[in-house]
């Protein structure tokens, strides 16, 4: 079977201003950030983004990259709201569809079968259907005649995930504890592209059977990128980079020291990237001595 390798160019090289942007991974966890990054880097704009957000959001507001975000939140974990999507909201320059995480996760559900909506309990009785004005309720055909809320499909145009392990073939593994919605992305979307810790050949993925989260019939395309997940964690291989997370946080709060963080780490391409968070953390290491 001929192979979906693809560069990380190649994959960002195929989105399209305007395009419905799903991005797996939950808040500061297994993230396709150098795929983010490159989108980072490009002439794209005018996206959609939706995501269980967290730096992947933030990074494509801090770009100008976004005109509207569809999430139940946009965290970075040990930091509760993520600092340059909160600007981007303060601002106006976005707009936003808060979903309750249930919610978000029967949208992709129902774009994943190709439904115009699914319904829900979820959200009733709460203020989302209030500041999302356009959703609907249904009421159910059968005696008990429940009104639910009617979930509108997430289709995605495209998607990205990262994995842990995926193989030549298109197939992605997850290793940690929590499989996110990874799988649902990529089956809401009309093409996925998997990045990967370790690209290993057809038949390698070790593991229980469950662990293979994603499958080739949903892959457009597969890129290794070592620590390609960073700053976010991509356990068991790495943790949360912590410190570069707060060094990225507090550089958000400030027009001058962003700037300067964003000369340094997202000028080049992520080979570049990743040398210069190295040579970081060697200055913070010799200021602790």
């Amino acid at each position: 079977m001929t192979t979906k390798i693809m560069t990380i160019e190649e994959i960002v090289g195929s989105l399209e201003s305007g395009m419905t942007i799903g991005i797996g991974g939950w808040g500061s966890r297994r993230k396709p950030m150098a795929l983010v990054r490159a989108i980072y880097r490009s002439s794209l704009d005018d996206l959609t983004i939706v995501s269980y957000g967290g730096a992947d959001v933030g990074l494509l507001c801090a770009a100008g990259k976004v005109r509207k975000v569809i999430a139940p939140f946009v965290t970075l974990d040990s930091v509760p709201l993520e600092p340059h999507f909160r600007a981007a909201r303060q601002n106006g320059t976005i707009e936003f569809a808060e979903y309750d995480e249930g919610m978000f996760m029967f949208g992709l559900l129902a774009a994943a079968h190709r439904l115009p909506f699914l319904p829900t309990r979820a959200g009733l009785g709460s203020d989302v259907t209030r500041v999302n004005p356009d959703l609907r309720t249904v009421r159910s055909p059968y005696d008990d005649q429940e009104e639910l809320l009617a979930v509108p499909a997430l289709a995605l145009d495209v998607a990205l995930v990262h994995m842990d392990r995926a193989d030549t073939r298109g197939n992605g593994q997850y290793l940690g504890p929590d499989p996110y919605m990874d799988d649902l992305f990529a089956k809401a979307a009309g093409r996925c592209y998997v990045s990967c810790e370790r690209l290993v050949d057809p038949g390698k993925l070790d593991g229980p059977p469950q662990t293979l989260l994603v499958s080739r019939m949903h892959t457009a395309g597969v890129v290794e990128t070592p620590n390609g997940g960073h700053f976010t964690d991509c356990g068991p291989d790495r943790t949360r980079d912590e410190a570069f997370q707060r060094h990225y946080a507090s550089s958000a709060a400030d027009p001058e020291a962003w700037t300067a963080f964003a000369d340094r780490f997202l000028s080049g391409d992520e080979t570049a990237y990743q040398e210069a968070v190295q040579r970081w953390h060697e200055e913070q290491e010799g200021k602790a001595r």
